[in-house]
C-alpha cells in the first residue's frame, strides 16, 4: 500500500490528486484488494513510473479513476502505451463502456491522447469549488 501511495502521490501530486489521499488506511486497502478494482503499473528499469486504475470491474460500466507518469517520463509515448495496454485487458471484460472523467488540473495533453484512444467527449460541465 505504501508503494501505491508513494507512486499515485508522485503521479498526482501536481495535478491535485487526493481522493486516495483522504482514505483511511482501512478503505485504502478494501479499496485496493477489490475484485472491483483493476490497477495497471509503468515501470521503467524496474521503477514505478505510471499507473491506470480502473474502478467497477465485473459491472456494466467501468471507469477509469486515475491515471497519469510521473513528470520526469512524460513526452516520452509512455502514456498511450500505458492506456492502450490496459485498456485492452479491461474491454477483455466486457464492460457496456468505460468512461472517464478529465478536469482543467489534467496535463494539457490528456484530451488528446483520450480522443486518439478512442474516449468520445460526452458533455462539458464547468463547476466551481472552494479552495
Amino acid at each position: 500500500m505504501q508503494d501505491y501511495l508513494q507512486l499515485y502521490r508522485s503521479v498526482g501530486e501536481h495535478l491535485q490528486w487526493d481522493e486516495r489521499l483522504r482514505m483511511s488506511r482501512d478503505q485504502l486497502a478494501a479499496f485496493l484488494n477489490s475484485c472491483c478494482t483493476a490497477l495497471y503499473i509503468l515501470r521503467l528499469e524496474g521503477q514505478p513510473v505510471g499507473l491506470c486504475e480502473f474502478d467497477g470491474i465485473g459491472a456494466r460500466e467501468v471507469e477509469l479513476k486515475h491515471f497519469g507518469l510521473i513528470p520526469d517520463v512524460q513526452g516520452r509515448g509512455l502514456g498511450p502505451y500505458l492506456l492502450d495496454r490496459a485498456l485492452r485487458e479491461i474491454w477483455k471484460g466486457q464492460p457496456d463502456r468505460v468512461w472517464l472523467h478529465t478536469d482543467t488540473s489534467d496535463h494539457p495533453k490528456a484530451k488528446s491522447v483520450y480522443a486518439r484512444i478512442g474516449f468520445k467527449s460526452y458533455a462539458d460541465i464547468w463547476e466551481d469549488f472552494p479552495d
